[in-house]
C-alpha cells in the first residue's frame, strides 16, 4: 500500500493547470534542470521539474523565460508573466501562418 501513492505521483509528471489542457507540450533541459512548457492559444505554462537550491532560482527564472520564444516560437509579454521558478504563467504573441501555397505542378 505504501508504494502505491509514490507509484501513482511519478506517473503523473508535469500537468498543466486545467485551463492549460489539450495545450501543445515542449520539453528542454538547460543547466541541470528539466523544464515543460505548455502553449494554447495565447497563454503559455512553463513547469521545473525537480528540486533547485536557493541559490539557483535566479538563474532558473531567467531560463524559463528564455524558453517561451525557443520553444515556442512566440514571444512572451514579459508585462504578463506571473510565477516563480517552479512555474510560471504568462501570455505570448505568435507569428500567424502565412497563406497556404497550392502546390506547384
Amino acid at each position: 500500500m505504501a508504494l502505491i501513492l509514490p507509484l501513482s505521483l511519478a506517473a503523473c509528471g508535469a500537468q498543466p493547470a486545467p485551463h492549460m489542457f489539450g495545450a501543445e507540450r515542449f520539453e528542454a533541459s538547460r543547466g541541470g534542470h528539466d523544464y515543460v512548457v505548455f502553449l494554447k492559444g495565447s497563454s503559455v505554462e512553463v513547469i521545473r521539474l525537480g528540486w533547485a537550491s536557493p541559490g539557483e532560482h535566479q538563474a532558473i527564472r531567467a531560463i524559463m523565460i528564455d524558453l517561451i520564444p525557443e520553444l515556442t516560437g512566440c514571444k512572451l509579454r514579459e508585462s504578463a508573466l506571473q510565477g516563480d521558478s517552479g512555474e510560471m504563467r504568462g501570455l505570448v504573441t505568435c507569428p500567424r501562418p502565412g497563406p497556404r501555397r497550392a502546390p506547384s505542378a
